[in-house]
């Protein structure tokens, strides 16, 4: 079973944003990125994506 986040549907901070940049750039995994930032990686991923960021597809 997938773990529970208590944060469902929080606003991005900006220095969350800044920490998903800086880790994607990186080259970190999604799920090590959504671990770093306690959001899911559907959460991350969709961020990613809406900022123009390629995040690596490693496991």
């Amino acid at each position: 079973m997938k773990d529970r986040f208590e944060r469902h549907k929080q606003p991005w901070t900006a220095a969350e944003i800044d920490k998903l940049h800086t880790l994607a750039k990186k080259g970190m995994a999604l799920k090590a990125i959504a671990k770093a930032l306690t959001r899911s990686e559907e959460s991350v991923k969709a961020r990613a994506k809406a900022d123009g960021l390629s995040i690596a597809k490693l496991h």
